[in-house]
This record gives structure tokens, C-alpha cells and sequence, in this order.
């Protein structure tokens, strides 16, 4: 009877072990124009602007008012997802904050793409038609790493996606459904477009613990043949990875492969750097609200402000619904509200308003020292509230004065609102697809704040996890967060799925009783 029990035992811990392993892959953020960004990438043809300037947020705020004009990114696109490990950023004008490297293939092969979670699609240069110049000469401070090219045939892992998947919204035009899924991206302005086939090839990804050990997971790939618009301008010339919340993105073929928990945080520091972890919940202390859907469809991250308050002082009829968009440099709001946002702070302010040359923004000064203003709150349900407490920008400081700006821009007509990238900094955004929450957090954007399982994960030389099946990717909600032949972690770590310990405790009860009837 003791052996028996002791079987058990051994099996029910090993289901539980199973349970318990929602995995964290992180990469570091870098900003376009930060020190490491220039000395990474930068635009053809241009130089970067001194940090700082009139020109520095000159640049970034056109590219947020080009990035308007988009219309929640991609128009019509047929598919892809994938992920990676580095963060890398560029200079361009089209709107994308931050880059990251990711290795994809067999042999791997690195690819610089852009991050941007108002898209889904993942496509990368290849077997090119027209694509943008990948040389390093092109681009003055790649020195001699050249962009690459990816070409399907050369990878022993790559498949054919045919037309018969799920997933292929181009089906409908292909003359047979094994034929393989081509796809389309167009975006809202620009002539900007990338198109080509889609191709099933394995993705690497390293545990954010241990850079050593890897998993290679498949995933959906857009082989861009052919792009266009400011795609040829130096833009993501190496492609494009999207976040968006639709089937196809990077965070949902992983969470449905089991790999992570189906969530993803980014964190900005005031260097303009940060982080991004895929698989990260967040900590239970964060301050959350819900998506909402858009024409009944979560197609982007919507918010809804219930109302937005400058101190103390909440102003009247100011719920707006905003996207959050880490692909905006700057924050905009619904014309009314942007007004009465700006009058109040302006009221804070014992000086004249001031048009300098270049500046982007409507209200910026220039006095002796800066003012201390009251923080931005914008107001959710359940009582939590977004709290921008540093809401001036301060362009430069010389010979006694101080120039700055609210840094806030009225949105397009027939818009909702957007918080871009600086007013995100100094909190750890987490995208819970899961619950389909945004959560935030203070946060340093310090690596060691979020610890993954800490046993050895599979390594480099482990099979591929496969594609998640049909049935898998017609799930509402992600499949559970195991990995097969992984252990469980000897100590607890912040990565630990609640869940998981609410089974071990109930399979364990099951034990107990099963050994007492026996």
C-alpha cells in the first residue's frame, strides 16, 4: 500500500509541477535616440538631434502625428507572430518607439525589428521583391552588422502555411487550400504596405534569468516581399513585430503554445529606456482597469477615463476612451478635454505662454526656474487612478532660464485619446490579455524586479514547441502556462501562478483522501 501511495505522490506532483511554470521572457528597452541607440541604428541620410532640443521633440512628436493618421495601425492584414531577445531603437519618422533583436530559423538568423503593440502582424524582409536597403554602408552607425534578409528555404525548420489554416484571412482568394497563405498589410496613409507569403518557422527565445538556456517555439512568420512607402525610407527596415491583442500577434501563439501566461509588460525608465517581459502579470499591488472592445472586438488597447483631474481638481464631462500605444512618443487628448487639461495647468504657471520656434507643443514658458505643477490623474473605475506627476517637459536650461512645454497635443478630429510613451515613464505597464486588464505599477525598470522560474528551462538544442493547433488557437483564453521537461522551482518566485498553488493544495487533499479509503 505504501508503494502505491508513494506513486501517487510522486504523479500528482509532477501534474502540479507541470502547473506552476508560467515562464517570463524579458528584453531591455532602448530609446531611438538614447547614447546606445544612435550608436546602434539611425536613419539614412539624417543625423540625430541633440537630446533635449527643440528639434529632438520636434521629430517625435510629427512622427506621433503621423502615427494619428494610421488608424489603429494595420487597415487589413491576413497574419503572423513571433518574439525575440535584445532591445535595439532607431531614429525614424514613423511612429515606432523601440526595437528588439530576434533570432528566427535554422540556422537562427537575427532580425532588428520594430515593436509595436497598435499592430499584430510580425513580417520580416524576405526573398525581397522591393525591400528597404539592409546594408550597413546604408546606415551610418550599423558600422559593419548588416540587416538581414530571411530566406525560408535556407531554415530546415521553416514549413509552407498553407491556405487551409484557420489563421489565413486570404484564403478566400487562393486557388487551392494547399497552396501557400499570402497576406497583405496596408496602412491607413503613406502608401505604406508589406506583403509576401506566410511561412511556420521557430522563434528563440531566452528565459529572462538565465540568457543561457532557450526555448525555440513556431511560430507564424510574414516573409515580406514586397514593401512599400516609408518602408523604403529607413522605417523598420527589418521588420515589424506587433503586440496587438488579435490571434496572431507575439503574445498569443506563445501564451497558446503554453509557453507564458497570456500577458506582456513594458517599463520605461527617464533615460528612455526600458524593458518589455513576455509572461509578466504584474504584482499584485498594481492598480488596473479593463479593455474595452471596439465595435465589438478588443482590436487595440482601448481604455475608458471616467474623468481626468489636475490635483485635486477633477474637471467636468472629461471621460474620454484612450488608447495606450508604446509606439506614440507623446500623449494627445479629445480637443475639449486637451483645453481645459491645459488652461488648469496654465493657471499653475506664473508666466506667458511662448512660441519657440520648432517646438511642437501649444503652451510651453520660459522662467527663471521650473514650477512645480500639480500631477495629471486620470480616473478609472474601482477607484483607480493613473497619476502623471511630472506633466512639463523641460526642452533646455541656459544662462539663468529655463525653457519647457506640456507636452500634450490635441487628438485628430473623431478621435479618442492616446497616452504615448511619456507620460508611461517611471510605471511598468502590464498588458493582461489574460483578464483583459491594463495594470500598472512603479517601477525602476530594474531586471531583477521580475523573477522567472529559476531551474534550468529547455535548451537550445530541444525540439521546437510546435504551432498550437487549430483547436488551440480558437480558444478565447490561453492554454495553461507548462512547459514539458521543465522542474519545479526549489524556491518561490513572483512568477508563481496562484493557480498552481490552489492545485497543488487540492491534488493534495485528493492524495490524502485517496490513502485513507486505501
Amino acid at each position: 500500500m505504501s508503494s502505491r501511495s508513494a506513486f501517487l505522490l510522486f504523479f500528482i506532483l509532477s501534474l502540479a509541477s507541470e502547473k506552476s511554470l508560467a515562464s517570463v521572457f524579458s528584453s531591455r528597452l532602448i530609446h531611438r535616440f538614447s547614447n546606445e541607440g544612435r550608436a546602434s541604428i539611425k536613419s539614412p541620410a539624417t543625423s540625430f538631434p541633440s537630446k533635449r532640443s527643440f528639434e529632438y521633440y520636434r521629430l517625435l512628436a510629427s512622427i506621433d502625428l503621423r502615427r494619428q493618421r494610421m488608424n489603429l495601425g494595420a487597415k487589413s492584414q491576413s497574419l503572423v507572430p513571433s518574439e525575440g531577445s535584445k532591445t535595439i531603437s532607431s531614429g525614424n519618422d514613423f511612429g515606432w518607439l523601440h526595437y528588439t533583436w530576434i533570432d528566427i530559423g535554422t540556422p537562427s538568423v537575427s532580425f532588428l525589428v520594430a515593436l509595436d503593440s497598435g499592430s499584430d502582424l510580425l513580417w520580416i524582409p524576405c526573398n525581397c521583391v522591393q525591400c528597404a536597403p539592409l546594408s550597413s554602408t546604408y546606415y551610418t552607425s550599423l558600422a559593419t552588422k548588416d540587416l538581414n534578409e530571411y530566406n525560408p528555404s535556407a531554415s530546415t525548420t521553416s514549413k509552407v502555411f498553407p491556405c487551409s489554416h484557420n489563421l489565413c484571412e486570404s484564403a478566400p482568394s487562393c486557388e487551392s487550400p494547399k497552396e501557400q497563405c499570402p497576406y497583405t498589410v496596408t496602412y491607413a496613409s503613406y502608401n505604406t504596405t508589406s506583403s509576401g507569403l506566410l511561412v511556420e518557422d521557430v522563434l528563440h527565445l531566452a528565459y529572462s534569468a538565465n540568457a543561457s538556456s532557450s526555448v525555440k517555439a513556431r511560430v507564424v512568420v510574414g516573409c515580406g516581399k514586397k514593401q512599400s512607402g516609408e518602408f523604403l525610407e529607413g522605417i523598420a527596415p527589418d521588420g515589424v513585430m506587433g503586440l496587438g491583442p488579435g490571434e496572431i500577434s507575439v503574445p498569443s501563439f506563445l501564451a497558446k503554445a503554453g509557453l507564458m501566461r497570456n500577458s506582456f509588460s513594458m517599463c520605461f525608465d527617464e533615460e528612455d529606456s526600458g524593458r518589455i517581459y513576455f509572461g509578466d502579470m504584474g504584482p499584485s499591488t498594481q492598480q488596473s482597469t479593463r479593455f474595452l472592445p471596439y465595435n465589438n472586438d478588443f482590436v487595440a488597447y482601448f481604455v475608458g477615463v471616467e474623468a481626468c483631474c489636475v490635483g485635486n481638481s477633477c474637471l467636468k464631462q472629461t471621460n474620454f476612451t484612450t488608447l495606450i500605444d508604446s509606439g506614440q512618443s507623446f500623449t494627445f487628448l479629445p480637443e475639449v478635454i486637451y483645453r481645459e487639461v491645459a488652461v488648469e495647468i496654465d493657471s499653475h504657471i506664473n508666466a506667458t505662454v511662448k512660441k519657440f520656434e520648432g517646438a511642437p507643443w501649444e503652451y510651453c514658458y520660459e522662467t527663471s526656474f521650473e514650477p512645480k505643477v500639480p500631477a495629471i490623474k486620470l480616473k478609472f473605475s474601482s477607484n483607480n487612478t493613473f497619476v502623471i506627476h511630472k506633466p512639463l517637459f523641460v526642452l533646455q536650461r541656459s544662462e539663468g532660464l529655463v525653457q519647457f512645454c506640456l507636452p500634450i497635443s490635441a487628438s485628430e478630429e473623431g478621435t479618442g485619446g492616446v497616452i504615448g510613451q511619456n507620460y508611461m515613464a517611471g510605471y511598468r505597464i502590464v498588458f493582461n490579455r489574460e483578464n483583459m486588464k491594463l495594470g500598472w505599477s512603479a517601477s525602476k525598470c530594474q531586471e531583477d524586479k521580475i523573477a522567472p522560474p529559476q531551474e534550468a528551462s529547455p535548451g537550445s538544442t530541444s525540439s521546437p514547441i510546435p504551432l498550437p493547433t487549430e483547436e488551440q488557437q480558437s480558444r478565447t483564453h490561453a492554454v495553461s502556462p507548462a512547459i514539458a521537461g521543465k522542474t519545479p522551482s526549489k524556491t518561490s518566485s513572483a512568477s508563481c501562478c496562484f493557480s498552481s498553488l490552489r492545485l497543488l493544495s487540492s491534488l493534495l487533499l485528493v492524495l490524502l483522501l485517496v490513502v485513507s479509503y486505501m
